[in-house]
């Protein structure tokens, strides 16, 4: 299927996007693709402001291609990297680095704002600096990247410029804290809270401590660490991903079978350790 022709660059003071002008070129050095299609870049660029004073497309055609191939960029990485997060927990993270103000500080800090095609009147505003202009054109810069170099080009693109934000954002506080996660869904669906048990080997300046949580007679572990925090958060880590589809069955209104119905329980190796006291 054929594409319509992307716009061709406009010959007006602010709309040079061929290479010619410092502001353009420090662009597309820091964007780190050169474009076999100008004309894609330049559409890229033209906020809808402009093409009310000038000739040109503007780049909400390539806004809403970046936005999908954005998210997919994201949710690959994501789903590739964090293979113990929940969907929510990764929808989370996808949702804090596509948002508006993400992607308006990525454009700023790629000094999109001074390359755009703004009409008269939305420069003198302060459009080249305004959060919803910035993050469409970010999409529509995307988007520009995977038509001209293909998916690899634009992956590769996300990745260099997100890869600040996507860091921030799966270190959030909380977001790895195992035990706290698996205690609120225990809270849901069972009686009792979890329990650990802990055991400890070698001598003092090498100590290596290992955990087994139980939920409702079941055991998870032995997960490891070299402090008996991180023992238990490996072990709740275990148990959370061998049953964080309990959320899934409540919605549903489906049973939990349990060890009663092996088809469909998990497998678990149940360990058992020297209790070196209360949990904690």
């Amino acid at each position: 299927m054929s594409r319509p022709a992307s716009a061709d660059p406009v010959d007006t003071p602010s709309a040079d996007v061929e290479g010619t002008s410092v502001a353009t070129t420090a662009f597309v050095e820091r964007l780190g693709h050169r474009f076999a299609d100008s004309g894609l870049l330049a559409e890229a660029l033209t906020h809808r402001s402009w093409c009310a004073e000038f000739e040109g497309r503007s780049n909400e055609r390539l806004e809403f291609l970046g936005d999908a191939v954005l998210g997919l960029a994201v949710a690959t990485r994501l789903f590739d990297e964090h293979p113990d997060l929940p969907e929510g927990e990764l929808a989370k993270i996808r949702s804090s680095v596509v948002s508006a103000g993400a992607l308006a500080d990525v454009g700023r800090r790629i000094g999109l704002g001074d390359v755009l095609r703004l009409g008269r009147g939305e420069a003198a505003s302060g459009g080249a600096d305004k959060e919803s202009i910035l993050s469409d054109a970010m999409e529509a810069v995307i988007g520009a990247v995977f038509l001209d170099g293909g998916e690899a080009s634009a992956f590769r693109l996300v990745d260099d410029l997100f890869a600040d934000a996507l860091d921030r954002a799966a270190e959030e506080p909380g977001l790895h804290d195992h035990k706290t996660r698996l205690q609120e869904l225990v809270a849901r669906h069972f009686p009792e809270q979890p329990a650990y048990r802990l055991h400890a080997e070698g001598p003092d300046h090498d100590k290596r401590f290992h955990a087994v949580v139980e939920v409702d007679g079941r055991t998870w572990g032995p997960g490891t660490g070299t402090s008996k925090k991180r023992a238990e958060q490996d072990a709740a880590r275990l148990a959370w991903v061998d049953l964080c589809h309990l959320d899934d069955l409540a919605v549903t209104h489906e049973p939990y079978t349990g060890s009663d119905d092996p088809a469909t329980t998990p497998t678990t190796e149940t360990v058992v350790l020297a209790d070196t006291g209360s949990p904690r």
